[in-house]
């Protein structure tokens, strides 16, 4: 195995700094601020030079020198390691069975919601003795003329 020297460590190429926001993907104005907060990072600039080149207030640049952090630290959070798994686990299918099972209750629910309203609405519709056969109406004759 290698030792690391400091003589070692200092040979190669120097890291990119600030210049390096220009690689990445993102808005003009979003790769401004990152260059800014990259550069107060570093030491190159000040507080108040950082807030007269974003044209922000010091409260600003604190939300978003802290949001900037926030989400690099959030991004180097250590995932879970390996592929993710292409078979259902018996937990996820039980999962997929209830949600079936529940979808169907709710379609029940709804139906017996729906016959409710419609025995208000016709009283006579849910009196009548036999499925599908109509209330019979008694018609009046005319008189004639």
């Amino acid at each position: 195995m290698r030792a690391f020297t400091e003589e070692s460590i200092m040979r190669g190429r120097y890291p990119a700094g600030s210049e390096y926001v220009e690689k990445v993907e993102g808005s003009p104005l979003a790769k401004k601020r990152g260059r800014v907060l990259l550069e107060m990072q570093e030491g190159q600039l000040r507080l108040h030079e950082a807030c007269t080149k974003l044209g922000v207030r010091p409260t600003r640049l604190h939300q978003l020198r802290h949001a900037a952090m926030q989400g690099w630290i959030q991004f180097l959070e250590p995932g879970v390691p390996g592929r993710p798994s292409l078979s259902t686990t018996a937990e996820a299918e039980r999962i997929r069975e209830l949600e079936q099972a529940l979808a169907q209750k709710e379609l029940e629910l709804q139906e017996a919601q729906i016959r409710a309203e419609v025995a208000l609405i016709l009283p006579h519709a849910a009196e009548s003795g036999k499925k599908g056969q109509r209330p019979s109406v008694k018609l009046r004759k005319r008189k004639p003329r």
